[in-house]
């Protein structure tokens, strides 16, 4: 089983200040990402010479009432995994709760015995939908 490492994710109040803050770290921006439907922006940033290492800064337009007191302005690790739904079978058989099933054959959601929410991407394009994923409810948050 091989599993790389992707980004770590942060929500933010004010993006620009954060972006400014990160750069006083010397990360750089290296991608971004407005989505309309979801009315959000991702902006991802690295330090010099490693952007397979990005923080990804998540900025909710409507704002973001939760934070910071809610403790999920940490929001996931994220890695990607070979096959889903091989990683999912090997966690569950493990006793992991698998809180976000990877219904698409391409994301599910776990979390840590300390509550931290772990994103698995399926590498390469989302596989086929398969039983018991694709009927599988949501359990908890993630």
């Amino acid at each position: 089983m091989s599993i790389r490492y992707l980004h770590t994710m942060v929500r933010v109040l004010d993006l620009e200040k954060s972006i400014a803050f990160y750069a006083l770290l010397g990360l750089t921006e290296t991608r971004r990402i407005d989505s309309e439907q979801g009315r959000f922006t991702l902006v991802f940033m690295a330090p010099p010479g490693q952007p397979d290492c990005p923080v990804e800064l998540t900025w909710n337009w409507d704002g973001d009432e939760g934070l910071p007191s809610d403790s999920r302005h940490f929001g996931h690790l994220a890695y990607e995994v070979d096959d889903i739904y091989a990683t999912c079978a090997h966690l569950q058989a493990n006793g992991v709760t698998i809180n976000r099933p990877p219904r698409d054959g391409r994301m599910a959601f776990v979390r840590s015995p300390d509550n931290v929410s772990v994103e698995l991407l399926q590498k390469g394009a989302a596989k086929a939908a398969q039983e018991p994923w694709a009927s599988m409810a949501n359990t908890g948050h993630w």
